[in-house]
């Protein structure tokens, strides 16, 4: 792929050049018009949009078709590119604007299909809630018409097609792909079993330790979950599978008023993605009659998906159940140019699709899409991994290819007037599963597990299973009224953090790939030390670097006995530090070289290329990147090195636990001293970790210059609630997942909210909202949710009248 990114690299810098010779034309034309008065044809009345000093659009409508519209207009005028490429992404036709270095990616999504299942669902949803994606379609085409388009346009030398209903559905599409991505963890597993044997691969996978918190505290009556499972119970058993992504996940919790300075609820998020520019999130506030919704929202899908109404506020955080299962099929050509699977002894029809890419500057190319009772067949997704053994076809079943009607949900979410009314419109939500955590104005809190979670008749996910016997479908989904839930729970507060949901005692296996707990506990250990909680306690706990499995490997490493003077000095230092991952910390730096020095050593001669993999390496770009396996390493470490006696530390001469941690230390040292210089002081993390807000195009030179910001010297990883980790498993990649924007909401004073996006607002380099918020990103600069109209008035920099055109309204 690198040469065919050269050739797309030297076609635009040689566009760069324009850049130069006409700054304006290419960089501040097309910025959106945000002030005076536009007259729109499709709108029904006058709608105001006041945007405030931090760039947020306060948008006041007459109706939901206006509100829908303008925030289409509005997405648009300040995320058009963004919104564009996302859909050419989930679609598979980025190779029509980059040529052949997208072909491989266009050819994994056209695979996996979400764009068909989106196409199918447009048929599917409501009249009332297609109108309102209709209206904001044409918003959005409304703003396409006007030209002037983003710079990324004119350097592709490309324009957008009209958006479309499908535009929207295929987005929430890959967003539950990038959430519940288990697939390549199954591959995973059973190259494991098959190199090592079933007893040593299930070694690698420790259970949940037993010291984290669940979401759902032990004890706490489940209430329905379970009833209906009792009748199954051949179908359950204990689960202690393995973490989330490569670091993928988010924080929420939630206080009631009873621990609370004020008397009344305070709900915490900050959702980790992969931190770039523009941000994957969008602010917006929507008012319109009797809604009035503020928060974040993903541009190209209408509505708030995190935020608050006059009544309740809500926030996310990703399950990782168990949705995706791997099939190995039986498959045959009967030579007509069909092709047959076995199913229970019979051959079916498989669905064959001939996907032809359009491919810039090149010929036109062909992608054979197979899908069986199961789903798409996989094998050309991750070649020398995706093939088992045998190179048997693999297809995948996942819940979000199965087309449904979610997006009824949001409109209801974004209405409810109290925890019931939310928890009922939460019976839409499908996928990706997530933690909700919410709160209303009556003092309310409360926690539900919502989405589509398979039954299976036999087996539990973790591996591929027969597709030809029937013996391992899935026989519905687990009923909704028997997922978690909490409502008041009286500890008196909810917290998760992509870790485990219930203990072993829940009667069904959902196959969770949570997180180990580091975050979880480190938020309920804070949570607990006060007694009255306050939001500026909670903005110091969004930025807390401690890490609780840092603190166990440096008790580790502080006990070494060592006889090499340098040593020595690592190991004192590492004795006196108290886990903290500080940007300026060297203990820091010695703790994240040294997990993977003393991975790779243990696990590189045992399971070979392999190794990479367990330890994080994901095996596809943009699909994969990171491994479900990725903190399992780490898990399994922490847990070997309190027993000494271990065959893992064998290396194959006899070494003992302390002989490999000497080397890995030795070859930790070696690595800092190469990189950074003789002087431990000069070791520090930030050096090391750095963080890039990174734009698509910004991977070319001089194109870095205009389109990205850094790098940054960054502090934590993804144990510490100031969640930062590469989204591979290069260390040093400056591709991190993080959280994009974090949120506060005060239920007693909903005008009392406090929000932080970083870069900023707008996806225009030409704007100064571009990246505004990078230093109060960093700094804990919060700034205020403006909710009110008086005070939105009061701090509003722009307004923007749409007008309908004449006979319109």
């Amino acid at each position: 792929m690198s040469k065919g990114w050269n050739a797309v690299a030297a076609g635009l810098a040689a566009a760069a050049g324009l850049l130069a010779a006409g700054y304006y034309w290419v960089l501040r034309r097309p910025l959106a018009r945000t002030q005076g008065t536009v007259t729109l044809q499709g709108l029904h009345a006058e709608v105001e949009v006041l945007r405030d000093r931090w760039g947020v659009p306060h948008i006041y409508a007459l109706d939901d078709h206006d509100l829908n519209f303008a925030q289409g207009f509005v997405h648009a005028q300040d995320r058009l590119w963004q919104m564009d490429n996302q859909r050419r992404l989930v679609s598979g036709r980025l190779a029509e604007v980059l040529g052949e270095v997208a072909l491989p990616l266009d050819r994994w999504i056209r695979v996996v299909g979400m764009r068909r299942v989106a196409e199918q669902e447009v048929s599917l949803i409501s009249a009332a809630t297609r109108a309102n994606l209709e209206a904001y379609a044409a918003g959005v085409n409304t703003r396409i018409a006007q030209g002037n388009l983003p710079v990324e346009f004119t350097l592709l030398r490309c324009k957008p097609e009209p958006w479309t209903v499908a535009d929207t559905l295929c987005w929430i599409k890959y967003l539950s792909w990038s959430l519940s991505v288990n697939w390549e963890a199954e591959l995973l597993r059973a190259h494991l079993i098959d190199h090592l044997g079933p007893e040593q691969a299930a070694e690698l996978e420790p259970a949940y330790p037993r010291h984290m918190p669940t979401i759902v505290p032990p004890g706490v009556d489940l209430g329905g979950i379970g009833r209906e499972a009792q009748k199954r119970a051949d179908a359950a058993r204990p689960f202690t599978g393995p973490p989330a992504q490569g670091g993928l996940g988010s924080n929420n919790w939630v206080v009631s008023g009873t621990r609370t300075v004020t008397g009344a609820p305070l709900l915490a998020n900050d959702p980790h993605l992969p931190i770039g520019i523009p941000a994957i999130w969008y602010e917006n506030h929507l008012v319109a009659g009797e809604v009035n919704v503020t928060g974040v929202t993903f541009p190209g899908i209408p509505g708030v998906i995190m935020g608050h109404n006059d009544h309740v506020a809500w926030g996310v955080t990703n399950g990782f159940p168990d949705v995706q299962d791997l099939y190995v099929e039986h498959l045959r050509r009967p030579g007509d140019g069909r092709v047959e699977y076995e199913y229970q002894g019979k051959w079916l029809e498989a669905q064959v699709i001939r996907e032809e890419i359009q491919v810039k500057g090149g010929e036109t190319a062909i992608e054979e899409v197979i899908i069986t009772r199961h789903g798409p067949i996989l094998n050309s997704l991750a070649p020398g991994l995706a093939d088992l053994p045998e190179a048997q076809p693999v297809a995948l079943r996942w819940t979000s290819l199965e087309p449904d009607t979610m997006i009824e949900g949001m409109h209801a979410m974004n209405r409810a007037r109290n925890c019931v009314e939310f928890r009922e419109a939460l019976r839409h939500w499908t996928g990706p599963v997530q933690n909700f955590v919410y709160a209303d104005s009556a003092g309310n809190i409360a926690y539900s597990f919502p989405g589509k979670i398979p039954v299976r008749a036999r087996g539990d996910g973790r591996v591929p299973v027969p597709g030809w016997t029937g013996e391992y479908e899935w026989t519905g989904y687990i009923p909704f009224d028997e997922l978690p839930h909490l409502f008041n729970p009286p500890q008196g507060y909810v917290a998760t953090a992509n870790n485990r949901v219930v203990g072993e005692e829940c009667p069904y296996d959902w196959g969770c790939e949570h997180i180990t707990g580091d975050r979880a506990q480190r938020i309920c250990e804070l949570l607990e030390a006060r007694d009255k909680i306050d939001i500026a306690y909670i903005q110091r706990m969004h930025f807390d670097q401690l890490s609780p499995a840092a603190q166990i490997l440096s008790h580790a490493l502080g006990q070494l006995a060592v006889d090499d003077p340098e040593l020595a000095a690592v190991v004192a230092r590492m004795r006196d530090w108290d886990g903290t991952l500080s940007v300026d910390s060297p203990a820091a730096a010695v703790h994240e070289v040294f997990l993977r020095q003393m991975t790779s050593i243990m696990l590189r001669d045992k399971l070979g290329d392999l190794a990479a993999r367990y330890a994080g390496q994901g095996p596809t770009p943009m699909l994969a990147e990171g491994s479900m396996f990725g903190e399992k390493a780490r898990t399994w470490l922490l847990e070997i090195l309190s027993n000494p006696t271990s065959h893992w530390f064998d290396l194959g001469s006899g070494e003992t636990r302390d002989e490999v941690m000497r080397r890995a230390l030795r070859e930790t040292v070696d690595l800092l001293k190469a990189e950074l210089g003789p002087s431990m002081d000069d070791w520090t993390w930030g050096k090391l970790h750095k963080l890039t807000f990174g734009h698509t195009l910004g991977s070319v030179k001089p194109l870095d210059r205009l389109f990205n910001r850094g790098p940054f010297p960054v502090g934590g990883d993804d144990t510490t609630i100031w969640c930062t980790m590469p989204t591979a498993y290069n260390l040093r990649s400056q591709n991190i997942i993080g959280p994009v924007f974090r949120f506060i909401a005060d239920l007693g004073d909903l005008r009392h909210c406090w929000g932080l996006l970083a870069p900023g607002q707008s996806g225009q380099p030409g704007s100064k909202h571009y990246d505004d918020q990078v230093q109060a990103w960093f700094k804990a600069e919060y700034h205020p949710m403006l909710y009110a109209r008086g005070d939105v008035e009061r701090e509003a920099t722009e307004r923007l009248r749409l007008r309908p055109t004449e006979g319109n309204n």
